[in-house]
């Protein structure tokens, strides 16, 4: 066993813990990516004890003088933390006590570590939402700058992964844009939950000082402070809505990357990758991966496993503090650093991509996803269209079994499947005029996919 404990909080104790132990409970490995956040909130509650008069004016200038030096210091990479201080909210005091002295020990009346790993928490993830959405802003920026150059060019539009329609790849794109506006929206949502102050709650029911928690939540630039103490120190909503909404982001990003993936295959080839986003093989000369496309699609499992994580820790958690709460960080962290990352490799791959227009254009002559064409050509002029889609179906089996498409059949043929058949038929089955045709409101109609990038243009600052 360890000797006296010398711990900030050893005072009940008669013996230290042993050190594997002692390892196990602290969180100092991961929690130091708050020490930014965990000194800018020191320094409002310091001020705001020396303003109402809690400690002297002279006591809370002497620590908020210490705490801006150690910030600065930590900006400059100087501070080294001690995994016997446990978390970092006990290494910076400890710090602190060795540049000011004993006042240092001052700064902690009228707060717990429990509001005070809350408060740091809300500001860390304030900060990440606001580069997350800027990030997003600038994937969905690049989705409408290629799909603008690519209005006409004509792609096969798919259901169960077979040729459906042949549709706009600008169109294509301004789907996922809209995927990703909706990502940013809930993240923007999201900011109105972290934008609470649970400084002041002290370790769950308050505290007898005379605390303004208002001037404290305004020193941090939060919306307002937690209206329950005991919510303010045990809510982790914030981050499950954080995670959640992260983990909608990566099925888009997933999505996007898994027809990226198809897309630069020698199957399809419609997209070559920038080499800056592609790897090779150690044993094939010839391979062009799409690796950074794989990995985005892969660490959606690492941040729907943060989600469930963080929902199973909170599951029948009772009120107020546990110290299962210690397993909130590691999830966002990473949830935060993979989301960021993931969104800047995206939209690199997006925007410096080859399109092989001729090819997909290609791969919409040679199938039957003009079928439809024929099927609504025959409902306009008068034949029900459950009839209609009867006779092209047998149609379409026919040229199947002779190894030829609609567009290949004689006209002579076509008049014996119906007199209402006319020779503007084959104007009528090119994809160009496929596409062009579909005008509906957000349809892949080429006025229709203008109008939908110059209404996504008109939202960007």
């Amino acid at each position: 066993m360890t000797g006296q404990n010398h711990k900030l909080w050893g005072g009940r104790f008669e013996t230290g813990l042993e050190q594997w132990v002692e390892e196990f409970g602290a969180s100092i490995s991961f929690d130091q990516k708050m020490a930014e956040y965990d000194m800018k909130g020191s320094i409002a509650h310091v001020t705001m004890l020396g303003q109402k008069g809690i400690i002297s004016q002279t006591d809370a200038a002497a620590i908020k003088s210490g705490l801006e030096e150690l910030l600065k210091e930590y900006q400059e990479g100087q501070l080294v933390f001690d995994i016997s201080n446990e978390d970092i909210h006990m290494n910076i005091e400890t710090l602190l006590t060795e540049k000011i002295g004993s006042v240092a020990g001052k700064l902690h009346t009228a707060r717990s570590r429990n509001d005070q790993v809350a408060t740091d928490m809300h500001l860390y993830l304030k900060a990440k939402l606001d580069e997350v959405i800027e990030k997003l802003d600038h994937l969905r920026k690049t989705l409408v700058y290629v799909a603008e150059k690519h209005v006409d060019t004509i792609m096969p539009g798919y259901t169960h992964l077979q040729h459906a329609q042949p549709i706009s790849f600008g169109h294509h794109l301004m789907a996922y844009y809209n995927m990703f506006t909706r990502d940013s929206e809930r993240f923007a949502f999201n900011k109105k939950h972290a934008d609470l102050s649970p400084l002041g709650a002290a370790a769950l029911a308050g505290t007898t000082f005379p605390i303004d928690r208002e001037m404290t939540a305004d020193l941090m630039e939060f919306a307002q402070p937690y209206s329950n103490s005991l919510d303010a120190v045990s809510d982790r909503d914030f981050i499950l809505e954080f995670l959640a909404n992260a983990s909608m982001l990566m099925v888009h990003m997933s999505r996007i990357c898994e027809e990226i993936i198809n897309w630069c295959s020698h199957e399809y080839q419609f997209i070559v990758l920038s080499d800056t986003f592609s790897t090779g093989s150690s044993i094939m000369p010839q391979k062009k991966n799409p690796d950074m496309a794989e990995l985005i699609r892969g660490k959606s499992g690492r941040v729907f496993g943060n989600l469930f994580g963080l929902l199973t820790v909170m599951k029948s958690l009772p009120l107020a503090y546990n110290k299962d709460l210690q397993e909130d960080k590691e999830g966002m962290f990473d949830t935060a650093e993979t989301i960021t990352v993931a969104i800047d490799i995206l939209a690199g791959m997006l925007e410096t991509m080859t399109v092989n227009k001729e090819r997909m254009a290609e791969s919409t002559e040679e199938d039957f996803s003009n079928a439809t064409e024929l099927a609504d050509y025959l409902a306009n002029k008068g034949l029900p269209f459950r009839q209609a889609h009867e006779i092209v179906g047998k149609l379409v089996l026919e040229c199947t079994k002779n190894g030829h498409y609609l567009q290949d059949l004689p006209y002579e043929r076509y008049q014996e499947i119906s007199n209402l058949i006319e020779k503007d038929i084959y104007e009528t089955l090119k994809s160009h005029t496929a596409v062009e045709r579909r005008h509906s409101f957000g349809g892949t109609g080429f006025d229709q996919v203008k109008w939908q990038i110059e209404e996504a243009k008109k939202t960007f600052k």
